[in-house]
């Protein structure tokens, strides 16, 4: 993976122009630091920073064709590159870079080739026989990419904001699942899977099949030239990545490379006790585990360059992406170059705590299908961009294609929560992996309760932000916040306090725009606000805003517990997350 930048037919083939470009290009240098390469055919210029993962002797960026007439830069990573190798018999390839199928792929099939891809993507591929371009973006949107429009008739495309906001009259984020060719100037959608709609499926749930489904989902991400390990927090989505890639190691071309002992990696506040869980989770599968501390000093000190990186002032993504940021600094500094990590779990099993108050299995389903259709603007932008920021890859096998068909199609009426059955969130993903004979996980870690990934990081660590951005915004500034920021009006104080260092970075009116707004409570979408009528004067992103359902909620943390087993017996509570960061509330 890496960080692409192109500028077409910007009617300028100029030495100033390369130069510029060239400029713009190392703005994205901190995704790439292994090679730079620039193509420039006419007015059109094809920019590259390369992390080299696969073929990183010879896997250099841009790609070509045979003759050199279809030039391509891509950032990503196709799983599927030997197969398609396979079916493209007559072609000569310059690399073993997985990547280098695309440009051969566009000279068999034209544009139609976008969906036998199975990976992770955003390219631009110049056609100079005709001097046309093509630009796509990948399922789901776990790679980042953005497109912009000159006066000068210009089509910039970059991997981020900070590559084209400054040269640009308006920009947007380029949707996800999409391609735009310069022969329609229009985009259209090639990723159309049949939850798309929304419909109400109606399979049966087969829990050795979406066992299979995600365990080929994380077998195949383990292609890799170069060391790798996993985010470990020993909560349940982490833990299942971290147990199957350790089950399946050994047998692959990774482990004859770089041994079969797997590497983990969680961070937290020193003596959390998740540290402790995640050290058991990784002591029952033999990993070797490495644990780093930081400080809320640490995380708020960070906050400018995390919200310059991650491009964006959506609280509970800043919450999240900050000590996700500092752990990829100590990951990197240790050699590896990616890791393998647990978004999307939450979105396609309804696994967050809101997901409790779903009336029907119709608005289960529904809200699942609208939260994986703007993951791209969450958890896969903050995934994405925490970890580049130290060029460090992050891979998401919860997020395959063909996995995603498989847990979309069960009917919802399995996916919901039902206590008095036993039945907490995510039951069918913990059942398909309850296996007695052959155990992937402790039965207590795979029948933990969910922990919101910024709620996992510590309760203090929330509220450590927004005493410091107390100190920042008075209440005079938060009387003007509707005339200073009429979108997306910041309507906290910590709100107010991220907007004000974003703008800082991206002035422009179309950054403000790529950023999502809405009610929301425990990361809802506005729509399942309506599912309680008390959410809506309690909207917070943290997962304890979900009142009557998470163990912590906010209006009686500590009192039930009292209730429950007596105040000589309450034990600091267990918080975890998905990505590897825990810390004791």
């Amino acid at each position: 993976m890496c960080g692409i930048l192109a500028v077409l037919g910007c009617s300028d083939d100029s030495q100033a122009k390369r130069v510029r470009v060239l400029e713009l290009s190392r703005r994205l240098k901190h995704r790439g630091p292994d090679w730079s390469g620039l193509h420039q055919y006419s007015d059109n210029y094809l920019a590259h920073q390369r992390l080299a993962i696969v073929d990183p002797a010879s896997g250099d960026q841009p790609l070509y064709n045979e003759d050199k007439s279809i030039v391509v830069t891509v950032n990503g990573e196709i799983y599927n590159h030997e197969e398609l190798r396979k079916q493209l018999p007559n072609h000569t390839f310059r690399t073993e870079c997985d990547c280098d199928v695309i440009a051969h792929l566009y000279e068999e099939h034209g544009e139609g080739f976008v969906d036998m891809l199975d990976g992770i993507f955003s390219f631009v591929l110049l056609d100079t026989r005709d001097n046309t371009f093509l630009v796509a973006r990948d399922a789901i949107g776990v790679t980042s990419l953005y497109i912009g429009y000159g006066l000068d008739g210009s089509v910039w495309i970059a991997s981020e904001l900070k590559g084209l906001n400054d040269d640009c009259e308006h920009f947007e984020t380029f949707p996800p699942g999409h391609l735009y060719s310069s022969k329609d100037r229009e985009f259209r959608r090639w990723y159309n899977p049949p939850w798309f709609s929304e419909a109400i499926p109606s399979a049966p749930y087969d829990p050795l099949a979406l066992r299979n489904a995600f365990e080929k989902a994380v077998v195949k991400r383990l292609m890799t030239d170069v060391p790798f390990g996993v985010l470990l927090s020993g909560g349940l989505d982490s833990s299942l990545v971290a147990a199957i890639t350790a089950r399946h190691l050994a047998g692959t071309k990774a482990a004859k490379q770089w041994g079969a002992k797997l590497h983990s990696f969680c961070v937290g506040l020193k003596g959390a006790p998740d540290l402790r869980a995640a050290k058991e989770v990784a002591d029952y599968l033999g990993t070797v585990h490495h644990e780093f501390h930081f400080t809320v000093q640490d995380g708020i000190d960070a906050i400018e360059d995390v919200i310059y990186h991650i491009e964006t002032y959506d609280v509970t993504t800043i919450r999240a992406s900050t000590p996700m940021f500092l752990m990829s600094r100590k990951i990197k500094s240790l050699g590896v170059k990616w890791v393998i990590s647990g978004e999307g779990s939450d979105e396609i099993f309804g696994g967050y705590l809101y997901f409790h108050k779903a009336p029907n299995k119709e608005e289960f389903h529904q809200e699942t299908c609208r939260k994986i259709k703007a993951l791209h603007k969450y958890d896969c932008l903050r995934a994405n961009k925490s970890t580049y920021a130290w060029g460090l890859e992050a891979r998401v096998p919860f997020l395959d294609k063909e996995f995603i068909n498989v847990a979309m199609n069960i009917d919802p009426e399995n996916k919901l929560i039902k206590p008095e059955e036993g039945r907490i969130e995510k039951w069918v993903l913990r059942k398909a992996f309850d296996d007695e004979e052959h155990p992937y996980l402790p039965k207590h870690i795979l029948y933990r309760q969910k922990e919101q990934f910024s709620d996992g990081v510590g309760y203090s660590w929330i509220d450590g932000l927004k005493a410091h951005a107390a100190k920042h915004v008075t209440d005079k500034m938060m009387l003007n916040a509707a005339n200073i920021f009429p979108h997306n009006t910041p309507n906290t104080k910590e709100a107010y306090y991220y907007r004000m260092i974003f703008e800082r970075f991206f002035p422009q009116n179309s950054a403000t725009l790529t950023v999502p707004g809405g009610a929301s409570v425990a990361c809802s979408t506005a729509k399942a606000v309506e599912w309680d009528a008390a959410w809506s004067n309690n909207l917070d992103p943290s997962g304890r805003a979900a009142l009557g359902v998470h163990n912590s909620a906010y209006e009686n943390q500590i009192n039930s517990a009292k209730a429950a087993v007596g105040p000589e017996k309450i034990i600091p509570k267990m918080e975890v997350s998905p990505l590897g960061v825990a810390i004791q509330s």
